[in-house]
Formats: C-alpha cells, structure tokens, sequence
C-alpha cells in the first residue's frame, strides 16, 4: 500500500464523520497529498479503494481541482488568476513579468524546483483583481511591478513570509 498507516488512519477517521464515503474524497487526496505535495498513482488507486471508488472517478476529481497535484511541483506553487476580472485589471502585465523574473512560463517549475506556475481561472476574489496566491498566502491588487518583493518572500527555504 502507497498511503502510510498514518494516512489510512486520518482517512479513516474522516469517514466517520462524514455521510458517505465519497463525500470523503477531496480530503482523502489533501491528506495523502501533504507529505510529498503530489498524489502519485499508486496514492491515488489506495485512496480510491479504501473509499470503495473507480480510481478513474477519483482522478477525475483529482485533476478538476487545482489544490490537488497529480505530477511533482515545486517547494512554492503560484497560482496566477487568469480570469476575465483579472485579465481585464491587468494580469497580462503580471504573466509577463513573472515569466521573465523566474524564466519559465504557465504550467512550468524553475529548474531549481523552487517555483511552479500554475494558471487558475478563478481565486474567488474578482472584486481585487488581479490575484495570485503563492502556497496559502493570497495578494490582490498587485502590480506587476510587486512581484519582485512577493517572490523575494518566498526565495529562500526557512525564511518567513
């Protein structure tokens, strides 16, 4: 089995709680995602069994939500607000300065695997437009201009934000 005792345990628990075992789905891949921030496919088909699901269901949910990550990212994920009250505030101007500042583009991670870029067509915040979210801690109303500062947070491992 790919999920440690540990995770089986916190899934297990859940299941307790919640109404019905699909109902825990979501969560079950949060928690077997947490140690190596990715759901490998072995992770996936253990989940998927243990909640009594098709492991092709369970991906599907997997790769419908942008908290969950199917393949290797890096120590920081950015999510770029690429939607329409984003775009119209000026997110054009942010894709461009951040490709430029970590030299890859949407869907890349920097070589160091220090930064993976992820588009996001909603954050939820369109009212402080344009939005990124850097791990948990979400910016608004930023400028390209306020990368720099923002990245700088994140560019060294230990570091506070």
């Amino acid at each position: 089995m790919a999920i440690s005792p540990h995770e089986q345990r916190e899934i297990e628990a859940l299941l307790r709680i919640y109404p019905t075992r699909r109902a825990v789905a979501l969560e079950a891949l949060k928690i077997v995602q947490e140690p190596k921030k990715w759901v490998t496919d072995e992770d996936l088909r253990d989940v998927a069994a243990l909640l009594e699901m098709a492991p092709a269901e369970l991906d599907s949910l997997a790769t419908f939500y942008s908290q969950i990550f199917r393949r290797p990212v890096g120590e920081h994920v950015i999510r770029l607000c690429d939607g329409v009250s984003c775009w119209i505030m000026g997110e054009t101007g942010l894709e461009e300065r951040l490709s430029r500042l970590l030299s890859i583009g949407p869907g890349e991670t920097t070589p160091d695997r220090r930064f993976t870029w992820l588009p996001v067509s909603c954050l939820g915040v369109c009212e402080q437009a344009p939005a990124i979210m850097i791990d948990d801690d979400l910016y608004t109303r930023i400028q390209p201009e306020d990368l720099d500062a923002i990245l700088e947070r994140y560019a060294h491992t230990g570091v506070e934000k």
